[in-house]
Order: structure tokens, then sequence, then C-alpha cells
């Protein structure tokens, strides 16, 4: 049987509805496959300079992604099935991935490196991500005291952390509020339907990662009784930018896991001072100046 003639064995035309993907195939070396990126890519920057946007996240500009002519679109979630069933439909290959965890994520990243050819640099990348995050667990392990930590993802409805921030939280040394919800991969199934509970969960830390919108800090701590919660009270409100936590991949297991970190270690230690016993040695300085 004679064939004709056979092209590339891996796709060299790649669009990316979201950005951890392109973030992989730059840090794989891979880039020259990319042909079209979400207008929402931030990671890496030279990446908007030198790749046409074509989608937002629900939505995508079909005919700009068939002018691209590529031979394989790679997407994120539910909340992309319907731009995946239309370009299924026109004859382009898709696949969409559903990374919920940290796990998850890893294995997205050596699936990416297989459908391009480089499994062996992927797996180095998912190894060298692994061992960065058990340097930030074992710091954490160090800490003296594990603060409660309440992250909030959206802030009407309030919805609490998804299951990789949730596990990341865990890996930077916190204690996460909400884990029973972190198990919900949808954002509706993770609404906190009454806002005194986070008040009466008590958090010492807030985080917030409103994306598309920049965090208010003020305006959390004006809730109605959301005064009694402890990192209220103590000004622990911290905004991490979404691209570095909201995306599941590299990002946020490089940048937005340390950025938590130093948050939490920084509360760790003012936390042990504050509740550290007096030093005696002090008290008897200060009661020889006083009897003098």
């Amino acid at each position: 049987m004679r064939y004709g003639k056979i092209g590339p064995m891996y796709p060299q035309r790649i669009v990316c509805l979201t950005e951890e993907t392109t973030e992989t195939l730059y840090l794989l070396g891979e880039e020259r496959r990319i042909v079209g990126i979400s207008g929402f890519t931030v990671r890496p920057p030279q990446a908007r300079k030198e790749k046409p946007r074509v989608s937002a996240f629900t939505s995508a500009n079909i005919g700009k992604i068939l002018g691209l002519a590529p031979d394989l679109v790679l997407g994120f979630s539910d909340l992309q099935a319907d731009i995946a069933a239309q370009l299924i439909r026109l004859g382009i290959d898709v696949h969409v991935f559903n990374q919920r965890s940290v796990g998850q994520i890893l294995q997205m990243i050596c699936v990416v490196g297989g459908m391009v050819g480089c499994e062996a640099r992927a797996a180095a990348l998912a190894a060298q991500l692994r061992n960065g995050l058990s340097t930030i667990q074992a710091a954490a392990a160090q800490l003296p005291r594990r603060p409660r930590v309440y992250f909030e993802e959206w802030d009407a409805p309030q919805i609490s952390a998804i299951k990789w921030v949730s596990e990341l939280i865990g890996l930077a040394g916190g204690i996460e509020c909400f884990p029973e919800l972190a198990q919900e991969s949808l954002g509706k199934n993770r609404i906190i339907a009454d806002p005194q509970e986070v008040v009466r969960r008590a958090p010492d830390i807030i985080f917030g990662s409103w994306c598309g919108k920049k965090f208010n800090a003020s305006a959390v701590a004006a809730r109605a009784g959301w005064s009694q919660i402890p990192a209220v009270r103590t000004g622990e409100l911290h905004e991490i930018k979404s691209p570095i936590i909201l995306q599941p991949g590299p990002a946020a297991l490089t940048d937005g896991v340390r950025r938590m970190h130093e948050v939490i270690a920084a509360w760790a230690r003012r936390a042990d001072l504050r509740q550290a016993p007096p030093d005696p040695r002090r008290y008897a300085v200060s009661k020889r100046r006083a009897s003098r």
C-alpha cells in the first residue's frame, strides 16, 4: 500500500484558550507551536507581544481561530465546553483539560509535553515544580503556629477556594477554613450561603483573589459582623493576583504558593511573639530601673 506525504507526528499549530497551557509550552521551549492565545494571558509577558489573542474565557472568535489553521486547540473545563463543541463540529482537534488539584496540574503538564513530543522535558518540569512545593512544605512545617485561612475567589456571591488553592494553602502552612467546599469543582457549589459562617470559622488570614477585578479589603472588613474576625482585627487581608493563583498551571505552583507562604510565615512569626511568655530577665532589669 502506498501512502501520500506523511505530515509531522506532533501538532505544529496550537491555539491555547487559557493561560496555563501557554505558560507550560513556553517553559518547555515549545512556544513556536502556539499560534493563538487567550486574551487573559499575562504569563509569560512575551506571549501577549508575540501571539494573536483569539478568546476570552467563555467566548472565542471562532472565525479568527479557523483562520489560524490550528491542528490542536487546548481548553479548560466545562466553562469552555461550548467553544470546544463548535470547533469540533468544524473539524478541529480539541483537548479540554479539567485539572482541579495539584496532582492534576502536574499531570496536565506531562500530558501537554506528550502531545508535542517532549515527554522528558515535561517530566523534568513537573519534577522541578514538585520539588519546589516540597521545599515550601518543609519550611511551613517549621513554623511555630499555623493560621486559619479563608480564601475568597469571588465576592458576590462569596465563593471559597477551589481544590488546588485549598491544597496550596495547606502546603504553605495554613489551615483552610472551608476544606469541604474545596472538593466541589464548580464555583456555584462553593458559594458560602451565610457570610456569618466565615465569622464563626474565625480565620486569622483572609486572602482575596477576585478574578477580573481588584480585591477590596476595606469592603470585606466592613461586612456585617466581620469586625469580630481575627484577620480583620489584625489587618491580615491580602490580595493574591488571579494570574498567579487561579490559573491551574505552573504559576500557582510557584509564585502563587510562595506568596501565600510569605504571608503565612510572617503571621506565624508575629503571632509567636505576641503569645510568647515574658522574658523574666527583661522583667528583672525593668524592676531594678524602677527602684532607682
